[in-house]
């Protein structure tokens, strides 16, 4: 999926909320809160966790200024994170659905866990969006990065990185959490791409994401298969990355092997341009936070939400769910400046640490 077509919808959707801002709720479409049909509706967004700075750096804000812009600033975003506590975010949907909100946007700490409150949302007339995570129960809508084709893109680079080494030592495949179900796609897309091309010498399901269990984890891989036998190591974020690479240092490895990672991170750009991280994958927050405020503000006022959704997918409890599903983007030491760079995620001052002069130089960032 090319990233001209959901431009293109989010542009059209833009017009059709300008037109429909005074349409009654319930009029059309897939569900759909108490949206009184002025723009005051009010969607209630629940984030996983705050170990990854992206969640309230970017999500929370964008997704806040999209729902102002559709609805003329009459709609409200209600915002709460779970810190990575599943009952925690239960209670907290539990507390939303209570107060009436017309929409629910949900990115869940636990996919299973949360089916209960997303059951409960949709018997109280409450829509609910999944968000970045595939939620079971009966959702209404989905939105999220195509996860599988960003575990390819993080194969391809590893690959890519490797080169002639590929196969003549192991690999450590560093997976997200399993209660994440994001996890087992980028797990499966980066497998479609290095399998039978590496040896995978350890591999581990990393519990909550957190970088120390990395850390743990790759000391252990270290131990069990010796520091000159790994040649590099998928990670399937930027945050466990760096728990990777401070084992990979504490042990004593040098040269670093090319370590993967995910999110763009501000620590992993800077990483990457100390030449200690080789790549991340670049997900453009604004499109999915944009997409997720688009199809709430729709659900809300019971419009139809067809026109931006490119994909149908499916989870263990709900088939046939409409999703619109972004692609993310390999980054390295030869392309920050025409992506994280070029759309604003971080200035070159930002990135380019007193540490990183001469290393930004080299790459041309100055």
């Amino acid at each position: 999926m090319g990233r001209a077509p959901v431009a293109l919808a989010v542009a059209a959707l833009a017009v059709t909320l300008t037109a429909c801002g005074t349409t009654e709720a319930g009029s059309a479409g897939n569900g759909g809160g108490d949206g009184d049909g002025d723009g005051a509706v009010r969607i209630g967004l629940l984030l996983p966790e705050n170990e990854t700075a992206r969640y309230e750096k970017f999500d929370k804000p964008l997704m806040e200024k999209k729902v102002a812009l559709l609805t003329l600033g009459k709609g409200k975003v209600l915002y709460a994170n779970a810190g990575g506590d599943a009952v925690r975010q239960s209670a907290q949907a539990d507390a939303m659905i209570k107060d009436k909100v017309d929409v629910l946007v949900i990115d869940a700490v636990d996919s299973k866990a949360i089916a209960g409150a997303v059951t409960k949302a949709k018997e109280a007339g409450i829509a609910v969006v999944a968000y970045d995570r595939l939620a079971e129960g009966p959702i209404d809508a989905y939105t999220s990065f195509d996860n599988e084709d960003v575990g390819r893109v993080q194969g391809k680079a590893l690959l890519e990185a490797l080169g002639e080494k590929a196969r003549n030592g192991r690999i450590v495949m560093m997976n997200g959490a399993v209660t994440d179900p994001n996890a087992a796609s980028f797990k499966a897309g980066a497998r479609s791409v290095l399998e039978g091309k590496v040896n995978v010498g350890k591999e581990y399901d990393t519990v909550e994401w957190k970088p120390e269990n990395a850390n743990t984890n790759m000391a252990a891989a270290l131990s069990a298969l010796g520091k000159d036998k790994v040649v590099g190591v998928y990670s399937a974020n930027d945050g466990m990355a760096g728990g990777i690479i401070t084992a990979l240092k504490a042990a004593g490895v040098s040269p670093l092997p090319p370590v993967t990672g995910q999110d763009a991170e501000l620590a992993g750009v800077r990483r990457i341009v100390a030449g200690e991280q080789y790549m991340t994958v670049y997900k453009p927050y604004a499109r999915e936070a944009e997409a997720a405020a688009e199809l709430a503000v729709l659900l809300a006022q019971g419009e139809k939400i067809d026109g931006i959704i490119n994909q149908v997918v499916s989870s263990p409890t709900t088939k046939r769910i409409p999703a619109v599903l972004i692609p993310g983007m390999s980054v390295t030491r030869d392309n920050i400046r025409s992506t994280v760079v070029l759309d604003g995620v971080y200035t070159i001052d930002e990135i380019c640490t007193e540490a990183l002069k001469a290393a930004c130089q080299e790459t041309g960032l100055k």
